[in-house]
């Protein structure tokens, strides 16, 4: 048996469980809820307060706080 019928095989053993690759892409831009109040730039739910400030230093040169007044930094668990 050569390596070509061993990837159909495969094939059809992934057909049967019915798996289908899903996308991550739109669950990304629906995680994407941090918005900067000048140039409305987004990022992700999980980006950290150093990030963010790194962001509006070099961006615009103003305060955190400017620039995402909404940002509370998460409680530590």
């Amino acid at each position: 048996m050569g390596n070509g019928a061993k990837a159909q095989q495969k094939r059809e053993r992934n057909q049967k469980d019915g798996k289908v690759a899903k996308s991550q892409l739109k669950t990304n831009v629906k995680a994407m809820d941090i918005q900067c109040g000048i140039c409305k730039s987004t990022f992700l739910k999980t980006t950290r307060a150093p990030q963010l400030e790194e962001h509006a230093q070099n961006k615009h040169s103003k305060p955190m706080k400017e620039c995402f007044p909404s940002y509370e930094v998460p409680a530590a668990k």
